[in-house]
């Protein structure tokens, strides 16, 4: 949607709708980051593997705004994953119709969460939590994988919910 002015811009029916329209496409975490908190965070006493969804920071270039969110939770640990600019499999519907190479890119992302010790993985794209929750399992890790903004919401309500823990 981000892409509609660019891609409609030659036509003259729906270029200056596409552009007005792409000009209010934002992921929430770019709406957060750029205003300043109203609601205190209060601490979760947790060390989080950060995962990069591929259509947040390839295509729409969205990166330092989840980790900006995230690092206002008091006693939260931020960790990187290694080989972060990697997808995890998910791709769309890449796990779908291409399983067999999407489970081992999936592995191997696991592989890379094991040695971090987290509490739990957070990323901005709900295929990519069904595909790291899955390829996480399969690898006899036991580490839930949530929304980035379900650790704000969880900070802000002060409470660490139960299904972020092992």
């Amino acid at each position: 949607m981000k892409d509609y002015a660019y891609l409609l811009r030659d036509d003259p029916a729906y270029a200056e709708r596409a552009r007005s329209f792409s000009a209010k496409c934002k992921d929430i975490s770019e709406v957060l980051a750029g205003l300043d908190p109203r609601a205190q965070r209060h601490p979760l006493k947790l060390r989080v593997a950060f995962h990069d969804s591929c259509h947040l920071q390839h295509a729409q270039g969205v990166r330092s705004q989840p980790r900006a969110l995230l690092s206002k939770i008091p006693e939260l640990q931020l960790t990187e994953i290694p080989e972060s600019a990697i997808c995890c499999g998910s791709a769309g519907i890449y796990n779908l119709v291409q399983p067999d190479a999407a489970n081992a890119i999936g592995d191997r992302k696991a592989s890379l969460i094991e040695p971090l010790k987290a509490d739990v993985v957070a990323t901005g794209n709900p295929g990519c939590s069904v595909q790291l929750q899955s390829s996480l399992a399969r690898n006899g890790q036991r580490i839930p994988v949530v929304h980035t903004i379900q650790l704000l919401d969880a900070s802000i309500r002060g409470i660490a919910p139960k299904s972020f823990l092992k």
